[in-house]
Formats: structure tokens, sequence, C-alpha cells
């Protein structure tokens, strides 16, 4: 698509084609009065996910490992900024390099000092490299902030701007790019398929079961990851929409998740919540998982939120145990590449078309529409696994779950945004990511009481239509 197109398309130039991936602020006077002076670098920061390949984490070692992992976001997120504001990426890659050997080095010492054995294979994964983003300046994205904090002024209160967001005329913002972004009625139906089956034929569970949790009206956010990084406060870098329990941070523990209230109408205690959308507006805020971590823009709150349970292809599905963690996507996917990429993008009219690496431009009239999948084959033994994964697994083609594992309610949750055509919009991150819309992900934590999980089991397995 040509930028001339892409401009129509994002509505009377309130998006300019600068530079993509990183942008950092540039000295010198600015060529545009009250626009933003940027410059851009082709690249960013790709390192082995340590998190993704830890096996076993000792009780005793947890948070030890949880603080070092986000010592490792914190200083991959720190180098890319020395690099993306003139810093030389082989000084810069080698000072990260050293302070990743150390905390990866601490974080080894941990799991062994709590009986596990020391994961020495971990090491070897201190080096990191640049990734090129395949985009070339002249097709990123960002805002004229004149014309499109004029254009989102009167909208961003009733879209749900997250409390303290202002305006700044300098700042930095990272992603996406043009190439981020694509027609939706340019797809072929068909592309992508669902990111679930939908049970069917003989010995399916064919049944539903909804919980309704609302919006995220309540204005819950924060940019903690109580399953990735628990204990740790902004370990996730970008922010987070939540909704069911209300009282989720990165301090909670099962028994405050189990006395907490919750923002369901049938008592579902569970935690549901996934990174905030935002519309490239120019605002910014200072908070944690904000601007200051590259996410500007201000808060769009769901049009819809619906959060569906779903039956087996090949059979009846088990109650999930209480306290089950369940992630799915993958925030670094950017970097790590799109084999755990479980969510997808559509517009609503058009969910035929389903797009995990780009973010769909609707025709007026048509919501931007988020898809997440959560895998729903359970090994029957743990409610977590050193990297949050290996306890649960995707049902194969055929509708089987991998063997060893048992077939519980698969979560697909579907938010829909009014996204007017003109403004744009971009997922939150970690900053080195890019915002690139194939990081979507979501995180679940099962706090049903046992009856409303055994009534959730008895309706999907009976073939019945609840909530």
């Amino acid at each position: 698509m040509t930028v001339a197109a892409m401009a129509l398309l994002l509505g009377g130039g309130a998006l300019t084609a600068i530079a993509s991936t990183a942008l950092a602020h540039n000295s010198g006077p600015d060529p545009v009065p009250g626009h933003q002076h940027l410059t851009a670098t082709a690249a960013t920061i790709s390192c082995p996910d340590v998190g993704e390949n830890l096996r076993t984490v000792p009780s005793g070692a947890r948070l030890q490992v949880s603080q070092g992992l986000a010592s490792l976001d914190r200083q991959v997120s720190d180098a890319y900024r020395t690099m993306t504001s003139g810093g030389g990426s082989s000084a810069t890659l080698g000072t990260l390099e050293r302070q990743r050997r150390q905390t990866i080095g601490a974080m080894a010492d941990a799991i062994a000092h709590g009986g596990a054995q020391r994961p020495d294979d971990l090491m070897r994964m201190s080096a990191c490299t640049t990734k090129p983003t395949g985009t070339s300046p002249d097709r990123d994205l960002s805002w004229r902030q004149g014309q499109s904090q004029s254009q989102g002024r009167g909208r961003n209160q009733r879209q749900g701007q997250q409390p303290g967001q202002g305006q700044s005329g300098h700042h930095q913002q990272t992603g996406p790019s043009q190439d981020d972004f694509t027609d939706i009625t340019t797809v072929a139906p068909g592309t992508g398929g669902p990111p679930f089956l939908t049970p069917r034929g003989r010995g399916a569970s064919t049944g539903t079961f909804t919980s309704a949790c609302g919006r995220n009206e309540n204005g819950h956010f924060n940019s903690d990851n109580v399953i990735v990084t628990p204990g740790v406060s902004n370990g996730a870098h970008h922010t987070h929409d939540y909704v069911g329990n209300k009282t989720t941070d990165a301090f909670s523990t099962e028994q405050s998740l189990a006395a907490s209230g919750t923002t369901c109408s049938n008592g579902d205690l569970s935690t549901y919540y996934w990174p905030v959308l935002r519309k490239l507006d120019g605002t910014t805020s200072p908070k944690p998982g904000a601007g200051g971590d590259g996410n500007s823009g201000s808060v769009l709150t769901p049009a819809s939120v619906t959060l569906t349970y779903r039956g087996s292809q090949t059979g009846a599905v088990r109650a999930m145990p209480r306290f089950l963690r369940v992630i799915t996507g993958d925030a670094k996917a950017f970097t790590n590449g799109p084999k755990n990429a479980h969510a997808s993008w559509s517009c609503t009219g058009f969910e035929n078309r389903q797009l995990t690496d780009k973010y769909p431009l609707c025709p007026r009239g048509s919501q931007v529409v988020r898809t997440l999948a959560f895998p729903g084959c359970w090994n029957g033994r743990t409610t977590d696994s050193g990297n949050h994964r290996d306890h649960m697994a995707f049902a194969g083609r055929n509708g089987a779950c991998p063997q060893g594992f048992t077939a519980v309610p698969q979560l697909v949750e579907r938010l829909t945004y009014d996204v007017p055509p003109g403004d744009s919009f971009a997922v939150d991150s970690f900053p080195e990511q890019l915002r690139k819309p194939v990081t979507d992900h979501g995180d679940f934590i099962d706090v049903m009481p046992d009856g409303l999980m055994n009534r959730a089991v008895g309706c999907i397995n009976g073939g019945q239509t609840c909530s």
C-alpha cells in the first residue's frame, strides 16, 4: 500500500509517515513547530527468552527468579533506549551481555539452592543481537501532535482515557509502522482461519459457558504480571486491562484472590487480563507501563468483552483446578518468532479473515476485533509450570489433546473496539517489541468457585448454552 493510500485510510494526515521502530528525540530546532522531531533506527534488540526456557523453579526460588526475569526485561529496555538515543550498538550489546550473564547466573544459583538441578544451559542465553525491523524509515507511523490531539479531544474521555494521562509535545514513542496495518477488505476470506476450533460432530462437547464480567468500567489498570513476574511492580512494562477479580496485582496470592470481589455477574472470581489498546493521539503519562515505557496514547475501553468457555472436538471436558494459571500469545513474539502467537485481529463483519501479524483497518461502521484463544488441554497434575506454558497445550488439528493431556474448558476472549476511520491504534508492548500486533497476548487465573466450575463443565458437556 502506498503512503498516500495509507494516509487516506488513516484519515486526513492525522498520521505522518516517519521513522520506523525506535523513535528518539533529536537536538536542534524543530523543523515543524509543534510537531515531534524524531530520529529513527532500523533495528531493535533481540535476546534469547530465558523465561520461555525455564522448566523447574522450586517454590523457594520463585521470587528471586521472578525478580531476575524482571531485571532482564529492564536491562533490555534500557539498552534499547541507549541504542535508539545514539549509543553504539556494539558497546550497548556488550554491556547488556555482561548484565544478563550476572543476572542469569544468580537465577541459576537460586534454582540450584532451591533443590533443583542448576540450569547451566541458561548461561548460553546471555548474548543478544540486533534485529532488523524490516521497515524502511519512510514507512513508519507517528502523528502530527496538533491535528491529532484536536481530533482526539472529546473522544478520549468517553473512550476510556487512562487516569493521569496528559498531553506532551515531546516524548519517546516506539512503533507501530505503516507496514503493521492492512485494509481488512483486501484480505481474502478464510485467511488465518478461526483462532479456535468450534466443537462439532459425534463425541464433541458442544456447549458453551460465558462469564459476563464487564469492559473494565472500573478502571482496573496496572503494569504488573502476577503470573510471569509475581512480586515485582511494573513487571510487564506495559499496561493491562483487568476484568473479573477486583484486586489483582503483582502481589496477589491465592488467598487474596479468593477473598476478593468480582466484576462478573455470576460470581466468577477469576482474573482475566490483557494489554490495553491505545489510540495514537499523542497523549502520554509518566505512569509505569505507559509513556515512560514507550506506550503513548489514550487507552481505549472495549466496546464489548465476551469470555466464553468451549468444549472439545473429541469428547467431554473435565473441570479446571482452582488457581490454574494459563497464558496465550507471546508478548515478545516480534523477537521470539510467532510459534506462540495465538491472538488474532479482525473486524466485525469480516471475522472469517483473521490476522496475527497485522492490525486491521476496518471500514466505517465496523469494529476492531481482538480474539485471544487459550489452550484447552491440561497435564492433569500442576496448576503452573516453570515457563507458565508446559502444563497446558493446544489441541491438535484433529481436536485431540496431546498424549498425557486432558481436555478442560477452553477460554476464548473476544474484544471489540470502536475505532473511527482516521484514528490509528496500537497494543501496549515491551519497548523493544515496538507495539507489533503479533505481540498481543492474554493471561488468566481460574478462581471460579468449585460449584460454578462444575456448572460450566455440565453446560459444555451437555451441549447447552449457559451464561
